[in-house]
């Protein structure tokens, strides 16, 4: 998915860059209006990131003309400005979401794929399974095999994300931010304590681990793991 942020705070756009490419999103930045038009109008991306108040031309300005040219991308506004008149004012001008900040990181990372979702036109299974592990998130259980395994409110939540995001590499900043709610890195090794703890309870001895560790970024859930390193 190609990722256009058009942002002119240096700070929200560097981590917006950064955080973006490290979930495998191709990310490109602009820094003010002018030129995100332009760059909408000569290369191709499927959302937008826009922040509302930008130079030269501001971001509703932005969001109207790529709905007259008809440029085919989706709108994410990002903004300060959080009154409901705001939001309903970015909605029909356009936008197809609108966000305020300050903002979880991991909300802006469900909008997007709740974005892609409805352009896509489906939904997300009810029940999540990879390999022989199903996990019920409406009755809490999970299975192996049809046998119940007895996990941990935490190790069932981290569980569950590693599932909803199985076979793509999620890292450990993105895992403390969706299963503790960690806005920062603390400094400690919680996820990887969870994750041993996890595969005592769903690997199978014989075989590769299903959750396998990418050095320097995190863990990948996936039948096809190779043995984690």
């Amino acid at each position: 998915m190609n990722i256009l942020v058009i942002e002119d705070d240096r700070r929200i756009a560097s981590f917006l860059e950064r955080g973006l490419a490290a979930e495998g999103y191709h990310v490109s930045v602009e820094q003010d209006g002018r030129d995100g038009l332009e760059r909408l109008r000569a290369d191709p991306f499927d959302l937008v990131i826009l922040d509302r108040m930008l130079p030269y031309v501001d971001g509703m300005e932005v969001c109207r003309v790529i709905r007259e040219e008809r440029l085919p991308v989706m709108v994410l506004m990002l903004t300060a400005k959080d009154s409901l008149q705001d939001k309903i004012a970015g909605l029909k001008g356009g936008a197809d979401d609108y966000l305020t900040k300050p903002f979880a990181f991991d909300e802006l990372l469900a909008r997007i794929v709740a974005l892609r979702r409805r352009e896509n036109g489906h939904d997300q299974p009810k029940l999540l399974r990879v390999g022989d592990i199903t996990l019920d998130a409406g009755a809490h259980r999970v299975s192996k095999n049809g046998q119940q395994l007895n996990l941990t409110l935490r190790e069932f939540e981290l569980l569950r994300y590693l599932m909803s995001n199985a076979d793509k590499v999620v890292s450990r900043q993105r895992l403390l931010s969706s299963v503790w709610d960690y806005g920062y890195d603390p400094g400690t090794k919680i996820v990887d304590v969870y994750v041993r703890y996890l595969r005592q309870k769903i690997d199978n001895p014989e075989a590769p681990s299903l959750i396998q560790t990418v050095r320097g970024v995190g863990y990948m859930m996936s039948a096809a793991s190779s043995p984690a390193t």
